[in-house]
């Protein structure tokens, strides 16, 4: 997650390479433009890497998503589905931002261990008609997401005013992939003001795949053209990195609910008990906290007099056990 992905190639056949880490991405284009394509493209990059977490959201009855669904670790189908996904998402960068206060670090660093989160978003302006809800959760991680790497992946069909919403979202978006539009105005809706005017000419794009990227390093108009990823290479990917898939750290399940070691921790024997609790990889002091409702240094000076006597250890970087 933390190396920049192929997408495709320019026109002098250099290859377009794009950083996902710590940057929500927009991805839009009319019908038959190659949206599905790029998406394909994306997704095969990132169901190869070991330090990311996919969820999904398709509200066309998964008809796009579902191929990978192997490799998500969730898929919503209905706007219901897809609410309840985005406050889970909320909640996995609340609780991660908390955890990191408390540690004094700025950014959480993706690992096997700690991965990031990318939602995948196919047909936001579904998604934007349907829940409102949903849509405010979607803005939340926009705006806070990707210090604590929980990534936005948006793609459209129709890139309108009400799909982009009122510039929450979109000012968030700082990887754009413009396929073909409809008309001229949509060049501005999906890149941003003014590029229309400034050569990013998406309307006259005329094949499928065929796009403008803007992002960091990629500031200028410059026609690209995306990877063809076909539905057999689709399931052959998916399959293949289906059993690799990473889960979510402690600290982001214990944050939705899910399963992890949920021990009151009140005295050191009890610090013991949850340390003997935790998963083979052990855990860290910021999940520790978050469990326990206990204070960074105390759960530290604790670890240190635990270790020091033998009944603790450290399993690997910032990771603790009995």
């Amino acid at each position: 997650m933390t190396e920049p992905i192929d997408l495709g190639v320019f026109e002098d056949a250099t290859t377009v390479r794009v950083s996902l880490l710590r940057r929500h991405a927009l991805i839009g284009g009319t019908t038959d433009s190659g949206k599905s394509g790029v998406l394909n493209v994306v997704l095969g990059n990132l169901a190869a890497c070991s330090d990311v977490v996919l969820w999904g959201i398709d509200l066309k009855g998964g008809m796009e998503l579902r191929p990978w669904a192997p490799c998500l670790a969730r898929l919503a189908t209905t706007p219901d589905e897809a609410t309840q996904l985005l406050a889970d998402a909320v909640a996995v960068l609340d609780a991660r931002a908390n955890a990191a206060g408390h540690d004094n670090t700025r950014t959480w660093k993706p690992t096997t261990r700690a991965p990031a989160l990318v939602i995948v978003i196919d047909e936001y302006a579904e998604l934007a008609d349907t829940s409102p809800t949903a849509v405010s959760h979607t803005e939340s991680v926009a705006r806070r997401g990707r210090a604590v790497a929980v990534d936005l992946l948006a793609a459209t069909q129709r890139p309108t005013q009400k799909a982009m919403g009122g510039g929450a979202l979109r000012s968030q978006m700082s990887v754009r992939v413009c396929l073909r539009v409809r008309e001229r105005r949509d060049v501005d809706l999906i890149l941003d003001k003014g590029m229309l005017g400034a050569g990013w000419h998406a309307h006259t794009l005329d094949a499928p795949g065929k796009f403008y990227l803007l992002a960091d390093d990629h500031n200028h108009p410059r026609r690209a053209r995306a990877y063809l990823v076909t539905d057999d290479d689709v399931r052959t990917t998916a399959a293949r990195y289906a059993d690799q898939r990473p889960e979510l750290d402690a600290l982001s399940q214990a944050a939705i609910g899910h399963e992890a070691p949920q021990v009151e921790v009140k005295t050191v024997p009890d610090l013991e008990q949850a340390l003997s609790a935790a998963p083979d990889e052990g855990l860290t002091v910021p999940e520790l906290m978050h469990l326990t409702g206990m204070r960074r240094t105390w759960i530290y000076n604790q670890l240190q007099a635990l270790a020091t006597a033998g009944r603790a250890r450290q399993v690997s970087r910032g990771h603790w056990r009995a």
